[in-house]
């Protein structure tokens, strides 16, 4: 074991784990005051119900030997069982060979990929915010990772004999070649598509778009995109599974296209709008993360800026197509994670480097020709129609059957109170009657009026 690799994608775990706190805030700000803790707590318990099921048997199905076509894995791991003190990768068949692979527990790789699939779940709530009832979407969850997301995991991120000697691992990761250094596909574009298909489940908001609908703090924004930026470098370098090189690689890539990003979108708003907004900027920053996750260990610094570039620019034009297509996606979950998505992956095929990460391609501005671009097509859109299609019909059997959208007064009156009864801030301290200091300010109150009722 190496004790340095294994520090590291322990820290870079609790990175990832920081991230989904992260979403919230950045999530939880974006919406109405009544409806804070709803959506924070749509991010919140992903983390419970997705790391239930990866233990039980999530990253089997995940990292699993396939059971065919590259498509799903086996029960080989469920429960975790017989993982306790081997290292991740395929152990020689020859004993007198030496070791290969990743020289970190096997633990350590579980608890890193549980990371991935918990934020991949909360990512999508977004789309859907204000309106989803609290049970409904966490059985949502279940279902979705256990159909959409596992097997995802298994065709983009696990190489044959990666866990297994005679293991064999998904179709994207080996028969088709496309590269996805940390998840665009399996995360973002996953994400996203899903999220599309919820918000046409789901449907409009009350009063939306005729009625003004704006984030009610953006410091939590701001505070969230910052979560997020500083997780990201668990999610992007962490990814390497080493701390030496290639981790280096991944991190300033990660840096420079999201500052590229956070500058190309406010340009946008700045030429559209006539001010950079607040919410541009952290929105700008998501959208850089998004679009470098899958490229960052296989592009140059110069790379990853124009990447970064490209996507703060597309994304801040994507964010609109809601209200000339006519869909609620409620924090723009298709405008920052589909969008983001795609233009990072298929991005590689123009500035992937084999001098920049050997294991990689080169891609069409390196000489690769064309090839690379072809397969990151196909990967990007083979995931985004297997998740669009899959999270309609689990959508629409959910709100068929136990109701997946609150009720309209609930809407209206405030998704926390209905769902959690609870709310966010007590204005009614302020108000009187509400409080122990509501109710000491009523009778300060009314002892003034009866004094000057006797003087006058």
């Amino acid at each position: 074991m190496n004790t340095g690799d294994t520090a590291w994608v322990l820290v870079s775990a609790a990175l990832v784990m920081l991230m989904t706190p992260g979403l919230a805030f950045f999530y939880g700000g974006m919406v109405r005051a009544k409806s804070v803790l709803n959506m924070l707590m749509m991010s919140f318990i992903a983390l419970a119900v997705v790391t239930v099921l990866w233990v039980l048997y999530g990253y089997s199905l995940a990292f699993g030997d396939d059971v065919g076509g590259g498509l799903v894995g086996g029960g080989e791991f469920a429960g975790l069982k017989g993982l306790v003190g081997g290292l991740f990768g395929a152990a020689p068949s020859d004993p007198a060979q030496p070791w290969t692979g990743h020289q970190i527990p096997h633990l350590v790789f579980v608890v890193f990929q549980l990371m991935f699939a918990v934020i991949t779940a909360a990512l999508i709530s977004g789309a859907i915010a204000d309106r989803a009832k609290f049970w409904a979407w966490t059985l949502f969850i279940a279902v979705w990772v256990t159909i959409v997301y596992f097997p995802v995991a298994h065709w983009v991120f696990d190489f044959d004999g990666a866990t297994g000697v005679d293991f064999v691992g998904g179709w994207i990761a080996n028969k088709l070649g496309a590269l996805d250094f940390a998840g665009g596909t399996a995360v973002h574009i996953n994400a996203g598509a899903a999220g599309l298909a919820l918000a046409l489940v789901l449907g409009k908001r009350k009063g939306w778009p005729r009625e003004p609908m704006r984030p009610h703090n953006l410091p939590f924004v701001i505070l969230g995109a910052g979560l997020l930026w500083f997780g990201w470098y668990g999610f992007n370098a962490g990814s390497a599974l080493v701390a030496g090189d290639l981790a280096g690689v991944a991190f300033i890539t990660t840096t420079a296209a999201t500052a590229a990003a956070v500058l190309g979108w406010l340009v946008v708003e700045q030429v559209r709008d006539g001010r950079p907004t607040t919410l541009g900027a952290a929105s700008g920053a998501v959208a850089g993360l998004v679009a470098i996750t899958p490229a960052c260990g296989y592009v140059s610094p110069l790379g990853a800026l124009a990447i970064g570039l490209v996507a703060g620019g597309l994304c801040a034009l994507a964010v609109g197509l809601k209200y000339k297509l006519g869909f609620d996606d409620s924090l723009d979950v298709v405008g920052v994670h589909l969008v983001g998505g795609l233009v990072g992956t298929l991005m590689i095929g123009l500035f992937a480097t084999t001098s920049v990460n050997a294991a990689g391609k080169d891609g069409l501005f390196y000489g690769g020709g064309l090839g690379l671009l072809g397969k990151q097509a196909v990967a990007a859109f083979a995931v985004l129609g297997y998740s669009f299609v899959l999270t309609l019909v689990i959508g629409f059997l959910i709100q068929k059957t136990i109701g997946f959208r609150v009720s309209a007064d609930a809407e209206r009156a405030g998704i926390d109170e209905a769902e959690h009864a609870e709310s966010a801030y007590e204005f009614s301290g302020l108000r009187g009657g509400g409080s122990s200091l509501g109710r000491s300010a009523d009778v300060l109150a009314g002892k003034i009026a009866a004094g000057a009722g006797k003087e006058g």
